[in-house]
């Protein structure tokens, strides 16, 4: 439908926003209950506040949609995309503002921010559109993580996350002041108030609807709502008012003083929106009652003037190629009625009556010089800053239809506008109704006064007589100003040609992009010499780093916070454990002292067998078991890898000395050791492992505690661990094929033919395929006898403990550990040619079906209606073998057999058979 489809797009929202309006002036509450225990549940509200919100953004986001028909022509890169995230963006604020969970509103919170970055960064190919973007996306993610720390710290002081609940039972204490000031952190960064504002004029970047809706009417007043929603049970706290009025009045005198002088109409507009935002800011956050009717009032004020405007600039610069006001003349008398709905939307802008600006500029001045929350200097200071503020705006929305429409005292038009081709009417009619909607509203203001009321009577009131939106009070002092705001605004764009020659030659409070690139910059320099003092390239100085600071922070914690409890303990239980731990602190001394690698690796070897020892005096079985295969594939591996190395090692190569080293590692244990002992100490009811004998036995209908845990009770933790043993496997295949990383063990029929004709010739008994092509220096005839002998009977016993590990020790990992070390017999008997024949499959293949048995045991339980790998009994009576009980676990066990086989396979086929071929000198 190539632009078209905008308009049936612009139906959603639209639709939403009938549900809106139907429901208006009824509270309504939606529960879903999802993570309780995190206090993640679906929490949603909608009252006055989010209706007034959800209409700005429905039906101003419909508006913008219609205007996205005309505005992009059809060959627009992206067009597809760039329409679903608007829709997208649409369902994201309407989320943001209806939720009442804050963690719910955290994550709608970020849509917005990521949507906004893809949307500011629609143009990709343009720097300037990728800088805004990601500008953008940092400041406020930034925010939004410090407004994270508020709402993780408001809800576990009033326990409940609910907005409502938080409101009703704001915290106090510093604490409670030191949450509210995060929030508004996050509030802030995201409505672009002073000092985070940079981002905004930034993200003029994007294409025009983006920023009437983002910019104008939607994201950049989520901060707004979130102060406003705030603001009854928190104005009243310390920090507050200060933060919210003092920055929110800063932005919007500097803003408004950088948009009268600005000469691209969208930084005009950019500008300006920052100063709005501003005013906004301070208004909702007064915490009065008068004070918040005027905030509404102005939010759907400069919604409906600011995303018509940003609309007009993208016709203007759509029909003239141009948005930069020193080249635009006589446009008026081209495209009067688009000068006509500028006019009109300008106006509200400006304050002047009888628009809804006007209302909402006579309400905010008058909830200033009346407001009994503040102090009479700051009552003073606040009206005193919004005229200012109201001045600077009506001085720059005078220009801006000047700059745009003006004939400049030119006698024709400028060449941009000569070559002017006219806007279609569906292009005009989105802004149209804004500008319309702009003057309608003034009049009706009484109506929006009833509309908006219930939120602002949440707050406590200044006057006897409640105020109420309306056209005329009267002759009053809100009135007065208004006629000096006219009279300076007017002045003072007048005058705009000198002040124009008055520029600084360095900006008295500095440049903020620049300070936002200088920090940048800043944290990249600090990362870098952080990470290149830490991470110099040797692998023992990370390591030592590492260990190092594992050693000293517990036990600097520990010293200075000390604990209320001290472990009791006691060297042995059996004279045994006191032999093999003497053992073991001899092995690992003597590894310090050894040169010979291969034989500090058994000696090191010698400390993993201790362990399995003292598992198995424990009364841990199956712990000892796996501790012993693991202990052998690992020294395998280790092997493997120190063929290539020399057999000793340098001194002059080792970095420190061995008795630094040594100290290290006995510091290492002795913490880790330290801690294990405080934190079982520090218990204070029974551990839970007594409760998981009859957990795995009537739970999981099994006796081996280990492996139910592995398959059944925890098996989610093993999924994801053999996930990483799989990608381990990988990346070690990767690092050592480098260009092809899928394939098998070469075989013996893929061997040399000069190597194959010299094995036909010989007579002698083969007991290995392999082992024939291996060169009769390194073959050993009974180390091929006994694996031709004994890999069978390990094949056998891994089966075994593969079906028996549900009731016994063993286990799929168990078994799988066994095959693996069958295989690794057969490729040490018979060489790299032999382990293709014992396992002709490719590696790679097993390790994803294991991957498969594991995750489809998830995905079945699901769609049987259980939870995911939960675990089901089947009894069945078979002849020979009788009454048998299968768990559906076994499968999931399957899955972690196949993949440490195919681990090991992976293993064997990259550090083995590849380092060989390379050893003889065969090409890949």
């Amino acid at each position: 439908m190539g632009r078209n489809a905008f308009l049936p797009l612009a139906l959603v929202p639209l639709a939403s926003l009938g549900w809106v309006v139907t429901n208006w002036g009824t509270e309504q509450k939606l529960q879903i209950a999802w993570a309780s225990t995190l206090s993640m549940n679906i929490d949603l509200r909608f009252d006055t506040l989010a209706a007034i919100m959800c209409v700005l953004v429905l039906g101003i986001g419909s508006l913008i949609l219609l205007y996205c028909s005309r505005y992009f022509e059809d060959d627009e890169p992206r067009l597809g995309i760039f329409a679903a995230e608007m829709v997208a963006f649409a369902g994201a604020m309407f989320g943001l503002v209806v939720s009442d969970n804050m963690l719910l509103l955290y994550i709608f919170w970020e849509l917005t921010t990521v949507l906004s970055f893809l949307l500011v960064g629609h143009y990709a190919e343009r720097a300037s559109s990728r800088r805004a973007a990601t500008q953008a996306l940092l400041v406020t993610t930034a925010g939004g993580l410090a407004m994270l720390v508020g709402i993780i710290i408001l809800g576990e002081m009033v326990g409940s996350y609910n907005l409502s609940d938080v409101v009703a039972a704001a915290p106090h204490g510093w604490l409670a002041g030191v949450a509210v000031v995060l929030v508004l952190v996050g509030a802030l960064s995201k409505s672009a108030v002073v000092p985070l504002h940079f981002w905004l004029p930034g993200a003029m970047a994007a294409p025009t609807p983006v920023s009437g809706y983002l910019h104008a009417a939607a994201m950049v007043k989520a901060g707004i709502y979130l102060v406003a929603r705030l603001a009854p049970g928190f104005a009243d706290s310390a920090a507050w008012r200060p933060i919210v009025i003092g920055l929110g009045l800063a932005s919007m005198i500097l803003a408004g003083w950088r948009a009268f002088r600005a000469f691209d109409l969208k930084l005009i507009l950019a500008f300006g929106t920052v100063s709005q935002l501003g005013f906004l800011t301070a208004l909702v956050g007064t915490g009065s009652r008068e004070a918040a009717l005027a905030g509404l009032a102005m939010v759907i004020a400069h919604a409906l003037f600011k995303a018509c405007l940003f609309m007009v600039v993208g016709i203007i610069d759509h029909s003239t190629g141009t948005r930069d006001i020193r080249k635009l003349a006589h446009l008026g008398s081209a495209a009067p009625y688009l000068m006509m709905i500028a006019i009109l939307a300008a106006a509200s802008m400006a304050g002047l009556p009888p628009f809804i600006g006007f209302v909402a500029k006579e309400a905010a001045l008058e909830s200033a010089l009346v407001a009994e929350v503040l102090p009479d200097w700051a009552r003073i200071a606040m009206t005193a800053g919004i005229v200012v503020g109201s001045i600077l705006t009506l001085a720059y929305s005078i220009r801006f239809i000047w700059g745009a429409f003006g004939r400049k005292q030119l006698k024709r038009p400028s060449p941009s506008v000569q070559n002017l081709h006219a806007p279609g009417p569906l292009l005009l009619t989105a802004p149209s109704v804004l500008a319309f909607a702009g003057l309608a509203a003034g009049f009706a203001s009484s109506w929006i006064d009833h509309l908006i009321a219930p939120y602002a009577d949440e707050l406590p009131t200044d006057l006897a007589k409640p105020y109420h939106l309306a056209l005329w009070h009267g002759f009053t002092l809100p009135l007065g100003l208004t006629v000096v705001v006219i009279a300076g605004g007017t002045a003072l764009f007048l005058a705009h040609r000198t002040i124009a020659r008055l520029r600084f030659e360095h900006p008295p409070l500095g440049n903020a992009d620049r300070m936002y690139d200088a920090t940048l910059q800043g944290m990249d320099t600090l990362s870098l010499r952080l990470t290149a003092f830490l991470q110099r390239g040797s692998l023992p100085l990370t390591q030592a780093t590492i260990l190092v600071t594992l050693v000293a922070l517990p036990t600097v914690l520990m010293f200075f916070f000390g604990t209320s409890v001290m472990p009791a303990t006691r060297a042995w239980d059996s004279v045994w454990q006191l032999a093999v731990g003497l053992l073991m602190i001899v092995a690992a001394i003597t590894t310090t002292i050894l040169r010979n690698r291969l034989a500090a690796l058994l000696v090191v070897g010698v400390t993993g067998y201790g362990l399995g020892v003292l598992f198995a005096l424990q009364g841990a079985p199956d712990l000892a078991l796996t501790q012993f295969l693991v202990e052998t594939v690992t020294l395998v591996m280790f092997v493997l890898v120190l063929r290539k190395l020399p057999a000793e090692t340098d001194p002059a190569a080792v970095m420190g000395s061995k008795f630094a080293r040594a100290l290290l590692g006995i510091a290492v244990g002795a913490v880790v050791v330290g801690i294990g002992a405080y934190a079982v100490a520090a218990r204070t009811t029974d551990p839970i492992s007594l409760l998981l004998p009859d957990a795995a036995y009537y739970g999981g209908d099994g006796k081996n505690v280990v492996n139910v845990l592995l398959v059944d009770i925890r098996a989610w933790d093993t999924l994801g661990e053999i996930s990483v043993l799989l990608v381990a496997a990988t990346g070690v295949a990767s690092l050592v094929f480098r260009t092809r990383r899928f394939g098998t063990a070469p075989r013996v029929a893929d061997a040399p033919a000069a190597q194959l004709d010299a094995v036909s010739a010989s007579n002698e008994t083969t007991w290995l395929l392999g082992g024939d092509l291996i060169d009769p220096r390194y073959r050993s005839l009974v180390l091929e006898v006994t694996t031709r002998l004994v890999f069978p009977t390990l094949m056998i016993l891994s089966v075994y403990f593969f079906f028996s590990g549900h009731n016994a020790p063993g286990g799929g990992f168990a078994g799988g550990l066994v095959a693996g070390l069958a295989l690794v017999l057969r490729y040490l008997a018979g060489g790299r040619y032999e382990l293709g024949e014992a396992v002709p499959i490719d590696a790679g293949k097993i390790l994803g079906l294991g991957l498969t048995f594991a995750a489809g045991t998830a995905l079945v339980s699901m769609f049987l209606g259980a939870p995911a790998l939960s675990s089901a009994t089947v009894e069945l009576t078979l002849p020979v073998l009788g009454d048998i009980k299968l768990v559906t676990a076994l499968f999931f066990d399957l899955g972690v057999y196949l993949i440490v086989v195919g681990l090991i396979l992976d293993v064997l086929r990259s550090l083995g058979a590849r380092l060989d071929a390379e050893t003889v000198g065969e090409s890949r």
